[in-house]
């Protein structure tokens, strides 16, 4: 009884910061992201009768501690639904940073709820399946569809998933990472979450949410680079806003984050198409056109501070492998 899964990592260009329900990652807002090409995580999930409790395996080395809870949390929605009693040996690896800003938790849980519930032989469809990605990491959502995703805030646990607008050969737009930590940060997303409300922006940034959804929606729908470009940057800077007047606050830029950014405003008041988007962590997501990826990359490589660039296409979605 076993399964292997990839699932990409996706940038989220409306961002999920702040939960109604902490338990069941029920987000205050929706959000929209693209999947990530050319990131991935790969997770196999094997169901054995040898095993007394789960074992994780992340990027060749065991783990313990809430990972694995988090981890041991979704074998047993999958075990309660098939039935299944086994404990399971789940090996996971991203050939990307983890835990450094670049959604690797979103593409580790959507990896994870597919490779899960089909070792386990439950063939769940893809909001079932984006809804059981969603209790180990709410970003993880929108990682089971492709391309270009929403993720509706919903009603209540079985309404909260993610949906593909547009498929990855909508928009040829590319994503080149300025990564300036390959570090662990200090506060993940998780702990992150519940210290939303304590910013008094919060309520100002969720009040607005609908507005931006729909500039963004449209954006990418009738693909307006200088409109997806200015909503963007705005949400990314309001969620950051956010973060910084929180209690305890977090601060994750780093120098090289704000020369990055300022940067690419330059860059695109000089005409290139591009502008930046930043997740819970230090490293900047640079948009651009595909036929710039390897333009942008180049000049974001000399940059003080930025020490490699990854650059990924629009991905597509979770899916199985032999």
């Amino acid at each position: 009884m076993k399964s292997t899964a990839i699932a990409h990592p996706n940038i989220a260009f409306i961002k999920y910061w702040g939960n109604l329900n902490q338990d069941l990652r029920l987000p205050v807002n929706g959000s929209f992201s693209m999947n990530l090409e050319g990131l991935a995580t790969k997770t196999q999930v094997i169901f054995r009768e040898d095993l007394s409790e789960d074992i994780l395996i992340l990027n060749e080395k065991e783990e313990d501690g809430a990972g694995l809870a988090r981890v041991s949390q979704i074998l047993d929605e999958v075990r309660a639904a098939s039935g299944i009693q086994l404990k399971a040996e789940v090996v996971s690896e991203n050939n990307f940073p983890t835990g450094a800003g670049i959604a690797s938790s979103a593409a580790a849980f959507a990896a994870l709820a597919l490779a899960a519930s089909k070792a386990a032989g439950l063939d769940l469809d893809e909001a079932a399946l984006s809804v059981l990605a969603r209790h180990g990491s709410g970003s993880a959502s929108r990682s089971v569809p492709g391309g270009f995703v929403e993720w509706q805030m919903g009603e209540d646990d079985k309404s909260s998933y993610a949906f593909s607008i547009a498929p990855a050969e909508h928009w040829d737009l590319a994503d080149c990472v300025a990564v300036v930590s390959t570090g662990h940060k200090e506060t993940g997303s998780t702990q992150g979450h519940p210290l939303a409300d304590t910013s008094p922006l919060q309520a100002a940034r969720v009040a607005d949410a609908a507005r931006r959804i729909e500039i963004c929606r449209n954006a990418i729908l009738e693909r307006d680079f200088e409109a997806f470009a200015s909503i963007a940057e705005a949400d990314s800077d309001l969620m950051h806003a956010v973060m910084m007047t929180s209690n305890p606050a977090l601060f994750y830029w780093k120098p090289a984050t704000l020369r990055v950014m300022d940067s690419v405003r330059n860059w695109r008041a000089a005409g290139i198409p591009v502008f930046y988007t930043i997740d819970a962590g230090p490293n900047v997501h640079v948009i651009t056109y595909r036929e710039k990826m390897a333009e942008v990359s180049k000049m974001l490589k000399e940059l003080e501070g930025v020490s490699d660039v990854l650059t990924a296409t629009v991905g597509g979605a979770a899916h199985w492998v032999e």
